[in-house]
């Protein structure tokens, strides 16, 4: 029995990253032996154990055969007979394809090293068109290195399995892990570029495919083109180094734009509501988490007035306050900011400029948090007020608050 670090570990030591999750492949062993020395299984689908000290996990080294389209349809193939580089030759791309062994000596028989150096993402075999989230891998890991580029033929290999339907077998699980590991990555542009240059990105978002060549308003847009916005607002989102519910909100903010009337271009009157329409599609379809829904909705529907804000009455504000829920959960209000200033900052020449809408709006909502609407109530309620009138009453109070913080 022999063990060996492989995959990421390996590759991000090599790049200078530490840190990293780390993986072993065990060869010459089998499941009876791996538990007799205390290895706990937890693979479902393959031969994957926990180290009874560390908890790392220990798989196999195993070969696969493609028997049916999409993630799952592999027969696995795992005994002691099965070699370390048959294990590498299954894996994704060469700079994943590199072990080492308890010596430190490192095993690269697919040259992965060279592309490490080279900066080039390149599949191991033909095999990798077996697995569609492979694509998404990729592209993610261009997020993560956007300074690596696709291989010629890996590139070529990529459009074959999205027109041979392979993407279509993704399922939604998966794509949201990789999708969700992209946004959160140094520059997730290069996930939607990536994804676009083969192809996919018309299947698994094909919501944000179609902004790309959408014209908008040259005064508020320099850079024009909606797709190349999003690509922009999604890297100022990474360079404020916000919360993956942040980023997904930026993803969605503008969908609408992709199904403005032309007669409408390339002002876009009422994508807000269009945007929320399709992103709530995009959710149901990935199964995204409620907390990144939530507050994809909220920027979707209200960035405009949160741009805006500026030059609204206390009247106006308080009613925005509401509809973005923001008395009752301020803290996500802050996150529904930080994506408003990074659509403010995606454009053409304007990725350092100030936000100032977004000091303001905390200040209103102070103001309007700081009314005492316990001790309002109950004054409201000895006067004789009931239901409505005793949330007007506050509401009056709140808005004579804003009226005195828009003067200060």
């Amino acid at each position: 029995m022999q063990t060996y670090l492989v995959g990421g570990a390996v590759r991000d030591a090599l790049l200078g990253i530490q840190g990293s999750d780390r993986d072993w492949v065990v060869v010459g062993s089998t499941p009876q032996a791996m538990v007799a020395q205390g290895f706990v299984p937890v693979g479902k689908d393959f031969p994957v154990f926990l180290h009874p000290r560390t908890k790392e996990e220990h798989a196999l080294a195993r070969t696969e055969r493609k028997t049916a389209p999409g993630y799952k349809g592999f027969v696995v193939h795992a005994s002691p007979e099965v070699t370390l580089e048959q294990d590498l030759a299954r894996r994704d791309l060469t700079i994943n394809a590199i072990a080492q062994d308890d010596q430190g000596q490192l095993i690269d028989p697919f040259k992965g090293q060279d592309d490490l150096r080279d900066k080039v993402f390149r599949h191991v075999s033909d095999a990798f068109n077996e697995d569609p989230v492979r694509i998404l891998r990729l592209a993610r890991l261009a997020a993560r290195f956007p300074d690596f580029t696709v291989a010629p033929e890996t590139q070529a290999l990529m459009q074959q399995m999205v027109q041979a339907g392979e993407v279509k077998a993704l399922v939604s699980e998966r794509v949201w892990q990789e999708l969700a590991k992209g946004l959160l990555s140094a520059q997730p542009s290069r996930m939607l570029q990536v994804l676009r240059d083969c192809g996919a990105l018309a299947f698994i978002l094909p919501e944000v495919a179609c902004l790309y060549g959408v014209p908008q308003p040259v005064e508020h847009h320099p850079e024009i083109d909606t797709g190349i916005h999003l690509e922009m607002v999604l890297d100022q989102c990474a360079r404020m180094n916000v919360s993956l519910e942040v980023r997904f909100a930026a993803l969605c903010h503008d969908l609408g734009k992709g199904n403005t009337h032309p007669s409408a271009l390339p002002r876009h009157i009422g994508h807000e509501g269009r945007s929320v329409k399709l992103l709530r599609g995009v959710c149901d379809r990935w199964r995204v988490p409620q907390g990144c829904k939530e507050l994809a909705e909220v920027v979707a529907r209200e960035h405009g007035h949160i741009h805006g804000c500026l030059s609204l009455s206390a009247e106006a504000v308080l009613r925005l306050l509401v509809r973005c829920d923001a008395l009752r959960r301020p803290e996500r209000f802050a996150l529904a900011l930080q994506a408003c200033e990074a659509d403010a900052r995606g454009r053409l020449g304007l990725q350092d400029r100030a936000y100032p809408q977004a000091a303001h709006l905390h200040r209103m909502l102070q103001a309007a948090l700081s009314v005492n609407t316990a001790a309002l109530s109950d004054a409201a309620m000895k006067e004789g007020f009931k239901g409505a009138q005793v949330g007007q009453h506050i509401d009056g109070a709140r808005v004579q608050a804003l009226k005195a913080a828009l003067t200060t």
